[in-house]
């Protein structure tokens, strides 16, 4: 049996969803196997909100380097996902 991953959704359609996931979670009126799903979803949610960060991170800092005192922007390549 194959599960069908969910699509990550954008920065903001994340963390409300997270924000309901720990909702959810903290009423504790879930079945266990419903927790541990809301869990792992909370995770996966967790992790692509770190990662849009980071790029936007990196993109402020290519950002922020000047040349010749005017701001340069500049494609970036984000971090080898392992």
């Amino acid at each position: 049996m194959t599960r069908t991953r969910p699509a990550t959704p954008d920065f903001e359609a994340a963390l409300a969803e997270l924000e309901q996931i720990v909702l959810r979670l903290e009423q504790g009126d879930l079945p266990l196997e419903e927790s541990l799903k809301q869990f792992e979803r909370g995770v996966a949610l967790t992790r692509s909100c770190q990662d849009a960060l980071r790029q936007a991170e990196q993109k402020i800092r290519v950002l922020a380097k000047t040349a010749g005192g005017e701001p340069v922007e500049q494609d970036f390549a984000p971090p080898d996902q392992d």
